[in-house]
């Protein structure tokens, strides 16, 4: 598929969709909503309220746009991440918090940015529930990351995140119950997309593809 079709079938599957909030809607990242349901109780009981912005590069080819934190951080040091952020009592909601956090960490105008829709809201266990607010980015934008927070950006196309054998399984301990678990590495560049944003990317898989094989 080119990238026009790849943002013609995002967009269609996006199509209507809106925040959902609701507990039984919340996933763990990489998991599908069937199998999310066994660790619904050990989900955090007031987790804080945040936003990711998964910006959509519209160009030759349909790429994702991700950070690689800095290295100096207190937590996620140097892993690879969406912009975004808690959601402050300011922003008028995820699609608000999350143009201003990439505006903020990346330097983003948001007048490039379209939002086409929103995934389910992943919870993660430092205790956010986090909105992944997807849109498009029309070509012609700079980048000025903030480097307190930022140490580098890429782009990944999207060809290359929806083809499954660019997916390495990693056996790695489950934050919500302590046994090991198989979760999905998006290995790309020398780089390693893992965790919440891997898990973030595999919804937007399952939504505008189908199931991951081991869902």
């Amino acid at each position: 598929m080119g990238a026009r079709d790849w943002a013609a079938l995002i967009r269609a599957r996006l199509a209507g969709s809106q925040p959902r909030h609701h507990v039984e809607e919340w996933l763990a990242p990489g998991l599908s909503a069937a199998a999310t349901a066994a660790y619904r109780s050990y989900f955090p009981k007031n987790p804080v309220p945040a936003a990711v912005l998964v910006p959509l590069v519209e160009g030759a080819q349909l790429t994702v746009l991700l950070t690689q934190r800095a290295t100096r951080l207190r937590s996620h040091a140097g892993q690879i991440s969406f912009p975004g952020g808690r959601i402050e009592p300011t922003d008028a909601g995820p699609d608000a918090a999350a143009l201003r956090e990439a505006r903020e960490e990346i330097g983003l105008d948001p007048g490039f940015v379209t939002v086409s829709g929103y995934l389910p809201d992943h919870i993660v266990m430092t205790g956010f529930r986090v909105t992944p607010v997807v849109a498009f980015v029309r070509p012609g934008f700079s980048l000025t990351p903030d480097t307190r927070e930022v140490q580098d950006t890429f782009e990944v196309p999207v060809s290359y995140l929806f083809d499954l054998s660019n997916y390495r399984v990693r056996r790695r301990r489950s934050g919500f119950t302590g046994e090991e678990v198989d979760f999905y590495d998006i290995p790309f560049a020398g780089r390693d997309i893992w965790g919440a944003t891997a898990g973030m990317l595999m919804t937007l898989y399952r939504i505008c593809v189908g199931p991951l094989p081991h869902d």
